[in-house]
């Protein structure tokens, strides 16, 4: 088993998002897991130029996006940690997140699993959390739980972390459906087939995708 931490903060290992973070991580005990954090590394801005439909995961842009979502491929659940930048994610994980289209059009995160950890000065992060949760959805991945926190709270949550970590490992290990969660990935799969049926000479890869995977 596979667990990638996605770590959005600028404030790298001083960051409080990330230290609650790994605790989700150490409630995976026996998972193997990496962190990457998204500050480290160079993200640039989508261009919408459709390169990486008409190509999978093509894209004109060199930088270091298309390592992290090969990570993402690769992984069994994904932690998402922002902090709360005015009821949303960073602009790093935003901008990171737009270059991952390819992965809604083709349900890339199917059959994976998600959690999000946010921090903020208040505490009150439950619209960044459900933006996290929407992301999982449209990208087919089933998202476990969240966890929140004050900045100045957060070892007071170190439990609850810890614990979602273990409802992370075991929902992998059980490979848990969500029955609300799969109604709303399978209506996305159902638009997106007649979208691939509508797009096949524009997005030729993506389409071929759906082909190999049964799907059309």
């Amino acid at each position: 088993m596979k667990i990638l931490l996605l770590s959005a903060s600028p404030r790298g290992h001083k960051s409080q998002t990330l230290f609650l973070a790994k605790e989700i991580l150490n409630g995976c005990s026996g998972a193997e897991s990496e962190i990457i954090q998204l500050h480290d590394l160079q993200i640039k801005f989508c261009q919408h130029c459709e390169l990486c439909h008409k190509k999978i995961l093509a894209c004109p842009l060199k930088d270091d996006v298309r390592l992290v979502l090969n990570k993402m491929m690769e992984a069994d659940g994904i932690i998402l940690a922002s902090p709360n930048y005015i009821d949303h994610i960073t602009g790093a994980l935003k901008s990171f997140l737009d270059r991952s289209s390819h992965f809604i059009h083709c349900l890339r995160l199917l059959e994976k699993y998600v959690v999000g950890c946010v921090t903020s000065g208040s505490g009150q992060d439950q619209p960044v959390l459900d933006y996290l949760k929407h992301y999982a959805n449209i990208c087919a991945a089933q998202y476990v739980g969240g966890i929140s926190s004050a900045a100045m709270s957060v070892r007071e949550k170190m439990k609850e972390a810890y614990k979602l970590g273990e409802t992370l490992f075991q929902d992998i290990s059980e490979k848990k459906v969500f029955p609300d969660q799969m109604k709303i990935i399978n209506k996305h799969r159902e638009h997106f087939r007649k979208m691939m049926r509508l797009a096949k000479d524009e997005w030729p890869e993506e389409y071929q995708y759906w082909l190999e995977k049964g799907w059309l």
